[in-house]
């Protein structure tokens, strides 16, 4: 007798979509849970972590929210290998403030963010006619294109770069800080998507013909949504310019680019759970197999690999549909 496999929505699943959730306590703890356990689960970790993975839980959310970013984009319709370029440049800018000005990192981080995404705006706005890989290769040159132009003028410190800069007020500050940005992102952007706006940006994803046929102007709906991405990513590069104390040619370096895009493919594109989940994996993952030398790569890769094919739609999807679903085998008719 041959058999298939189905998928069934669980009964939670389906009383919770409607006003009965709000009588139930079971419904209503079926549906925060998910959104709570990552708030308490960051809460829990900063406490207990030492001081050493404490910088690594800053990292993670740096990385976290880059991988937010460029999901968006990505969502759009725009594949960025350019990460660095948001990265780098909202350093660069709070750097400046700090160190030129004298501003302090109360004032220089909100201003690198703002315009940091103007900035970064600005210079990929001529090429959001450019589909697919064109643009992509855009947002790769244009990092190492700043790479090369601080180089050779020797503007920001050169290659050696911008040190001594203003510290943030203590270590606890640095921690909810970045938690705070990074939770703000995921929960609001994931808000924005679920929007008549966020609908245009996927519509823009799938047929952007059909929706510039609607009369609507895709170039400015991915204008915006470019500036929200350049302006989380901005934010990200101004604030670990503080906890550095530094900034530097190395804000653009490919890392800030590549990492994002692996973490995000791993925790399941389209999702921003999914990338920072990505984000939470990948980068311990480095630091726990940085004792490992040279292999720590070739392991790193394989990791990577298994995890693509094992899991193409990434583990947020794999774990989001075990938990709304649940999968029987039944019998083929005829």
């Amino acid at each position: 007798m041959e058999k298939r496999k189905e998928r069934i929505n669980r009964g939670i699943n389906v009383r919770s979509g409607d006003v009965f959730a709000l009588c139930s306590w079971r419904e209503m703890l079926y549906l925060s849970a998910p959104r709570l356990l990552p708030i308490l689960g960051l809460v829990v970790l900063s406490f207990s972590l030492s001081i050493y993975w404490q910088r690594v839980l800053l990292s993670v959310s740096v990385f976290a929210l880059l991988a937010i970013s460029w999901d968006i984009l990505a969502q759009t319709g725009m594949i960025s290998l350019g990460q660095a370029l948001f990265f780098g440049t909202g350093a660069y800018l709070a750097g400046i403030m700090n160190h030129y000005w004298g501003w302090p990192p109360v004032v220089t981080i909100p201003l690198a963010t703002i315009f940091g995404g103007l900035i970064c705006t600005g210079f990929l706005v001529p090429v959001l006619r450019l589909r697919g890989i064109y643009f992509s290769m855009v947002t790769l040159v244009l990092p190492l294109m700043l790479v090369r132009i601080i180089e050779a003028t020797r503007i920001f410190g050169g290659t050696e770069g911008i040190s001594g800069l203003a510290a943030l007020p203590s270590k606890w500050v640095e921690i909810y800080v970045i938690i705070i940005a990074m939770l703000l992102a995921l929960f609001g952007f994931r808000r924005l998507m679920s929007s008549d706006f966020g609908l245009v940006l996927k519509g823009i994803n799938d047929n952007d013909r059909s929706v510039m046929n609607a009369g609507i102007n895709i170039y400015w709906f991915k204008t915006q949504s470019l500036f929200f991405a350049s302006s989380v990513g901005a934010f990200a590069g101004a604030f670990m310019t503080h906890v550095y104390l530094f900034v530097g040619m190395p804000v653009f370096a490919l890392d800030y680019s590549i990492l994002p895009i692996a973490a995000a493919v791993v925790g399941g594109i389209g999702t921003f759970a999914g990338a920072m989940l990505g984000a939470f994996i990948l980068v311990p993952l480095s630091e726990i197999l940085r004792g490992l030398g040279g292999l720590r790569i070739v392991f790193y890769g394989m990791f990577l690999v298994i995890f693509t094919v094992a899991l193409p739609e990434g583990i947020f999807h794999y774990i989001q549909r075990k938990y709304h679903q649940f999968e029987r085998w039944v019998e083929v008719e005829g």
